[in-house]
């Protein structure tokens, strides 16, 4: 497929942005809303036309393929020595075009300790109007929720009866129903929102890009691998970049450059670039410009297991792209293609005095593992323990000088020197087996898949977990905010050391949220343009 240009282009732009994923999108559209502003936003990957990105039980055929960068970890010492995989969205959306659309924003906990750690202005009374701001919720607008933005965040059209056992069940093992998981609490089983729209995928290209590009003063570059920063006196003046993989070309900015690549590729931009710990870019022969020992440090990602059990009734999803399904999501857009496929959650505390939850159970109505890379062969469903405050921290660095090569990564999972993170997944795999053998769910239980025996002692739940968990693809931290000698951008995200450069993505992110990080990242983005057009404080 050819790239997808719009508009003629600029001399010279007054914004750069990198990345067309949640946060690029965002910046796109409210930084072009001024027509004196030129905005160009690259993008390495392909438009958002592909078929599968917008049938919402469709993802996970887009694994894997051009549409996704196909990151690989690593081996992890805590999963056996196992290589993780990562799924990025490569396209217009960005990892939005191609995860499983689940709405959440965590807790005000997770935002009041970026206040605390030295980010003034990120606490949850500061960024709460920003989530307020993207979102068009089907439920209606109050304190906690928009009900006028771009942003479409609705209920499941057709949810599956499994989902609907699995909340009965949860609540029958004393996890008491959240009718809002976006809520004042978080604790709770309950239905998880989607970005849909009418039964279709809506992602940040939907939302916030296909308006804008209709503006005479933005242009959208797809098939643009941006390869290095041009700094000149310690100010960001523009980006080199390949088109198709081919061509090198420069292009300047006269007000700022804006990173929004996600945690891997704006990390690694900032160390082709010269920006990082000066050892580091000395090894591989990359000129020091700034010595910021920060960059690619403070890596943090959830953690997942999947609980497997069969199903006795022909209810799963097993059979979604059957020609009935098909025709019904063709002629109404109902049916289980226009399902999440984790279409319900369980938040919970594995030890009373922690402020908020730590594990998260999320339930699919299908056998799902390996990222449903494996296609399901019998009727099933799956509980998905996952570590959603995890104490593990890893790294990003550069493998070489070429940037067409993936940078190193090793998120070091479930290797924190206390053992927590593996105590409270333990805990997480218990609670799943409790909920599967709760009353609500014998009507539906069928023989146990993956593990094939309910697991009882500690040793072998820890065997099973690190043998099969994996790392949730919601990579968050190596850029973090802050002002201490470790941090890479300041409370306005703008990089310590170099004038005219931001980052604003889930690198940013000094601590991971207790929530998928999409809607996290959509509201760094809605915060960040205002620092840049100077109206932080204006919003209420």
């Amino acid at each position: 497929m050819k790239d997808q240009t719009n508009q003629k282009s600029f001399n010279v732009y007054d914004f750069i942005i990198v990345g067309a994923g949640a946060a690029g999108c965002v910046l796109a559209n409210r930084l072009s809303a001024n027509p004196s502003h030129r905005v160009l936003l690259l993008e390495a990957g392909l438009p958002d036309s592909k078929t599968e990105i917008h049938i919402p039980a469709a993802f996970s055929k887009l694994f894997k393929t051009e549409y996704d960068w196909n990151y690989t970890a690593v081996p992890q010492s805590g999963l056996q020595g196992r290589k993780s995989y990562w799924a990025k969205g490569r396209t217009l959306g960005g990892s939005t075009s191609i995860n499983a659309m689940m709405y959440l924003r965590g807790v005000a906990a997770d935002y009041n300790d970026w206040e605390k750690l030295g980010n003034s202005g990120w606490g949850w009374k500061d960024v709460l109007p920003y989530f307020r701001r993207s979102e068009c919720n089907s439920r209606g607008g109050n304190d906690l929720h928009g009900d006028s933005g771009l942003l479409y965040v609705e209920d499941l059209r057709d949810p599956n009866p499994l989902s609907r056992a699995f909340i009965q069940a949860a609540q029958a093992s004393n996890i008491p129903y959240n009718p809002d998981l976006n809520g004042l609490h978080l604790d709770g089983v309950g239905w998880v929102q989607v970005t849909q729209h009418r039964g279709q995928r809506w992602s940040t290209a939907d939302a916030f890009l296909r308006p804008a590009m209709q503006r005479p003063n933005l242009q959208v570059l797809t098939g643009a691998q941006c390869t290095r920063l041009i700094i000149h006196n310690r100010r960001a003046i523009g980006i080199e970049y390949l088109h198709q993989g081919i061509t090198q070309h420069t292009v300047n900015a006269s007000r700022e450059v804006i990173l929004s690549g996600g945690t891997v590729a704006s990390t690694q931009l900032l160390l082709l670039s010269g920006i990082g710990c000066a050892k580091h870019l000395r090894e591989l022969r990359i000129n020091v410009i700034i010595d910021l020992p920060g960059v690619g440090q403070n890596l943090r990602d959830h953690v997942a297991t999947p609980i497997v059990m069969g199903c006795t009734q022909s209810l799963s999803m097993l059979n979604a792209n059957s020609p009935l399904e098909r025709l019904k999501y063709l002629l109404i857009r109902r049916g289980k293609l226009t399902s999440s496929v984790l279409e319900a959650a369980a938040f919970l505390r594995t030890t009373p005095e922690i402020v908020a939850p730590d594990i998260e159970l999320q339930f699919a109505p299908v056998v799902f593992y390996e990222y449903g890379l494996i296609p399901a062969t019998e009727h099933g469903m799956t509980i998905g323990p996952t570590l959603i405050a995890p104490r593990s921290v890893g790294t990003i660095r550069l493998r070489s000088p070429n940037p067409l090569e993936h940078p190193i990564i090793d998120p070091r999972y479930l290797s924190d020197s206390e053992g927590h993170d593996i105590k409270v997944l333990i805990a997480g795999v218990r609670k799943a087996q409790e909920i599967f053998a709760a009353e609500p769910m014998k009507a539906y239980v069928g023989a146990p898949i993956m593990p094939n025996r309910v697991l009882q002692r500690d040793r072998e739940i820890e065997d099973y977990i690190r043998s099969l968990a994996d790392g949730w693809w919601h990579p968050v931290g190596t850029c973090r905010m802050g002002t201490d000698p470790l941090a890479v951008v300041d409370p306005a995200l703008r990089v310590h050391g170099v004038t005219g450069l931001r980052v604003v993505d889930a690198s940013v992110m000094p601590t991971i949220p207790r929530c998928h990080t999409m809607a996290p990242t959509i509201m760094i983005a809605e915060k960040a343009a205002d620092h840049i057009l100077g109206h932080v404080s204006t919003i209420a």
